[in-house]
């Protein structure tokens, strides 16, 4: 899935993946309430989400959804950002993040498990 998502975009499928199937109104509703987006910016960046295959258009009533998943674009952003800014090397990826960030116990237990669980 190589689908580059842009901020505004992401407004849209955020609230699809909330809220499921919905009619565009409703969703521009939402990002009025939410951002201020008048329904024509709505309408637009929908129409971007259906022609980049991140969201579908169905009738009746200009009914959408999202095509694909949150954790589907989490893992397509993640990949860019390792292979641009780390050059696709995860361990320098996690050296960065973890030299960067101090972590609770608790996370840094939750870490441990999840490389673990990797290793099995």
């Amino acid at each position: 899935m190589d689908i580059k998502l842009f901020d505004s975009e992401l407004k849209v499928m955020e609230v699809l993946w909330k809220e499921g199937d919905l009619p565009a109104g409703q969703i521009a509703k939402i990002l009025k309430e939410e951002i201020g987006w008048n329904r024509n910016t709505t309408y637009t960046v929908i129409k971007k989400c259906v022609e980049k295959g991140a969201a579908r258009r169905y009738e009746p009533n200009f009914m959408c959804g999202a095509v694909i998943s949150r954790e589907q674009v989490q893992e397509y952003e993640t990949e860019e950002l390792i292979g641009k800014m780390f050059g696709g090397s995860k361990e320098k990826f996690f050296a960065a993040f973890l030299d960067e960030k101090r972590l609770s116990g608790e996370e840094i237990e939750n870490l441990k498990r999840m490389v673990m669980e990797l290793g099995q």
